[in-house]
């Protein structure tokens, strides 16, 4: 992993995805939801290849980690497709997963080596996203970070990502009870944590609610287009965890109620299927919006 104080250097933004689940279940609806969203990204030649998915421990911390190769020919700006070798849009992302906490960095060491990395921190707290640098950084770094909310609910949607089985405003959960989710739902959340956090407000329904705290971290470094290539990078990841966030709180009926042991036997099957998926049919997914 790269240094503190390399990353220090480089364009930095805390994002913040309040969801209407415990910290607790979104362990496994995450894990559910990125085993499900990589089949969505994988076809006709591209997607993810998963090489390693196994517990470590590293000074005195157990996570578990995983290793996978993205093939994103088609995931980067054209630019840079007519400067990159042929072969050479392949990034590398290794994970270290400690939930609550997980960091994942996303490298390209067969291109751009050590001039291109994107650092991901991710804290899950049970607030509704009112925490100050969770993360820990110092006060010169802190006031250098933008702060970013998204709101899965009211936040736009790309017209090509707007899928509406995916739209929290149309979802009802069967098993948990929850949704639709209305232009007010995180009012309504915050009413409803003050009346359970109340003096005699025992039998008070609690609320389920959390938020991930996440601090992206990019660098590219290739003169002449440094700032644009670091600004798409962090459009494409606000894309992302508006569109992954979403799909989380409508497939929660798939993912309620599965134990951890649950997720590690789906993971094993997702590989085979991600291989096989690869190999055949068309590129899926999330593209690159060029300027």
């Amino acid at each position: 992993m790269r240094s503190d104080k390399v990353l220090s250097k480089m364009l930095r933004k805390e994002f913040r995805i309040i969801l209407p689940m415990t910290v607790e279940e979104y362990q496994v609806a995450q894990l559910w939801s990125v085993a499900e969203a990589s089949k969505n990204e994988t076809g006709g030649g591209e997607g993810i290849e998963v090489l390693n998915n196994e517990p470590t421990e590293k000074n005195g911390v157990k996570s578990q980690y995983t290793k996978k190769i993205y093939h994103l020919a088609s995931r980067v700006p054209r630019f840079i497709k007519l400067l990159a070798p042929k072969g050479s849009l392949d990034f590398l992302e290794e994970a270290w997963n400690a939930y609550p906490t997980c960091k994942t960095e996303v490298t390209n060491p067969g291109y751009m080596k050590n001039d291109f990395i994107v650092r991901i921190e991710s804290r899950h707290l049970p607030d509704l996203g009112t925490s100050e640098n969770v993360h820990g950084l110092s006060e010169a770094d802190w006031k250098k970070t933008e702060v970013i909310k998204i709101d899965i609910v009211n936040d736009p949607i790309d017209g090509g990502d707007y899928k509406s089985e995916h739209d929290p405003k149309l979802f009802k959960s069967k098993k948990a009870g929850r949704g639709p989710f209305d232009a007010h739902w995180i009012e309504k959340l915050k009413v409803q944590k003050a009346i359970s956090d109340g003096e005699n407000c025992e039998s008070a329904e609690k609320p389920a609610f959390m938020c991930a705290y996440k601090l992206v971290t990019c660098k590219f470094k290739l003169w002449g287009f440094q700032n644009r290539v670091e600004s798409i990078i962090m459009r494409q990841e606000k894309r992302l965890f508006t569109n992954f966030h979403r799909q989380v709180v409508c497939w929660m009926d798939n993912w309620y109620g599965m134990t951890m042991d649950d997720i590690r036997r789906l993971e094993d099957d997702a590989k085979k299927d991600l291989d096989e998926m690869r190999r055949s049919g068309k590129i899926r997914g999330m593209v690159v919006k060029e300027d």
